[in-house]
């Protein structure tokens, strides 16, 4: 047994609690790796640090917030191993509490006693301006170029067929790294299209399963699961999901507009968003999970649905989601 043991390094609680946790799986015989979330931040390092793991790792204790969560999802990436996340954040939502002390609730996941939750997550595909539209035909060859018969869905298409080889290393992504000709993306809470530097309103089109649902001016749009819907879609005025809603919520961030609402969709639909670039100063910058994600050239269209994989979380048995909400979120008003 291999246990990955992420930790947020910013706060001395959550690196104490890492060596209390590496002695204890020591004197059970059970073998550990500890990673700083300061090594998580764009998507160069997670692959170097993927590529020291172990193989087979069965379970991740995350010693910190909900933001230590989201690092610790994307440093899996694909990989379905369950989660033990344990607050020592400022936020805990996704978190548990270590009333009981850290030991029995290891010792607990370690038994199988705790509850499996499935947290759905985002699927995520980007094309820009000049890019082919894996949408726009029904397949393309070998070579790249358009198949005049032939039916395929995206996910059969190879990515670096469909967009080239473009790279460009050490110069798109977070503090400059990473995420160089990706356009495939998951998230665990939102991806966030938003106005871009020049501040300007953006315009887009919703659709939603081939039916274009509504045009929108304003900041941009939220699509978020329902994990996501306590976070960045609350504020934008979104509704709170219970986590066991499999499908998406679309939430348009101050549009300029009296009728439009927030949209749930089903668990199977695909939302497409489409972007106006008729005026080169209204560009938008999209948000994965809160990481900016730089594009070459300007976003043409979005294709969002449920990932084939969710994430995993265990957690306490005890409080149901509606009690945190009224304890978290409305200060137990009602009690």
């Amino acid at each position: 047994m291999h246990i990955l043991v992420v930790r947020n390094n910013s706060n001395p609680q959550a690196i104490d609690a890492s060596l209390l946790v590496a002695t204890y799986l020591t004197s059970q015989g059970i073998a550990s790796t500890v990673v700083d979330s300061s090594s998580l931040g764009n998507d160069q390092e997670r692959e170097a640090i993927r590529r020291q793991l172990p193989d087979a790792i069965d379970l991740v204790i995350v010693l910190g917030g909900d933001g230590t969560v989201l690092h610790t999802v994307h440093l899996l990436h694909t990989r379905q191993v369950p989660l033990l996340p344990i607050n020592f954040g400022r936020l805990g939502f996704l978190a548990n509490a270590d009333d009981a002390g850290l030991i029995p609730l290891l010792a607990d996941a370690l038994a199988g006693e705790l509850a499996a939750e499935q947290r759905a997550m985002l699927s995520i595909q980007v094309v820009c301006e000049d890019e082919r539209d894996p949408y726009d035909a029904d397949c393309y060859d070998e070579d790249g170029g358009f198949a005049e018969e032939a039916t395929c869905s995206l996910d059969e298409v190879s990515l670096p067929t469909i967009w080239g080889s473009w790279v460009c290393e050490d110069k798109f992504g977070v503090n400059s790294r990473g995420l160089a000709g990706i356009r495939h993306f998951f998230a665990l809470n939102e991806l966030a299209l938003t106005r871009g530097s020049l501040g300007r309103i953006i315009e887009l089109s919703l659709g939603i399963s081939g039916t274009t649902v509504d045009h929108l001016r304003g900041d941009g749009l939220i699509v978020c699961t329902a994990t996501g819907s306590t976070a960045y879609a609350l504020s934008a005025g979104g509704p709170l999901v219970s986590p066991g809603f499999k499908g998406m919520v679309a939430v348009p961030l101050a549009p300029h507009t009296l009728q439009s609402r927030a949209i749930v969709t089903d668990s199977h639909d695909v939302i497409e968003i489409t972007l106006s670039n008729a005026d080169a100063f209204r560009e938008a910058t999209l948000f994965v999970d809160g990481e900016i994600v730089p594009f070459p050239q300007p976003l043409k269209k979005i294709y969002v649905q449920r990932a084939d994989h969710p994430v995993t979380l265990l957690r306490v048995e005890g409080a149901s989601f509606y009690e945190r909400l009224s304890r978290d979120f409305f200060g137990d008003q009602c009690a």
